[in-house]
């Protein structure tokens, strides 16, 4: 290929640099680049909602298909916006534990 031809920058010479720090959230140090809090770091300078939180829970994989095709079920019923934690909080809405059975021991 001519000299003339080729491009004096190559935009994929730093696919590696763009992927860390867009997709990973972090870009790892070269010589001559200025020092950066990690996303995590700047993230909590923020103010956090305190209304909700993430968490992480267990369900039986047929727990979740049934969770899945009730949420499937309201959205075909024009609940468009309908998804699992709307779903769970519905319930835990209408749950009464008094009038749950003892359990046996």
């Amino acid at each position: 290929m001519k000299e003339d031809k080729l491009m004096a920058h190559d935009p994929l010479a730093d696919a590696d640099a763009i992927l860390t720090e867009e997709y990973y959230g972090r870009r790892r140090e070269t010589p001559g680049t200025a020092e950066r809090a990690p996303r995590g770091a700047a993230a909590s300078n923020k103010q956090r909602p305190t209304h909700y939180k993430v968490i992480c829970i267990s369900m039986y994989t047929r727990d979740l298909e049934d969770l899945d095709a009730k949420v499937a079920e309201l959205k075909r019923r024009g609940w468009t916006k309908a998804n699992k934690s709307q779903l769970i909080r519905l319930a835990l809405s209408q749950i009464d534990i008094d009038k749950l059975p003892t359990p046996r021991q």
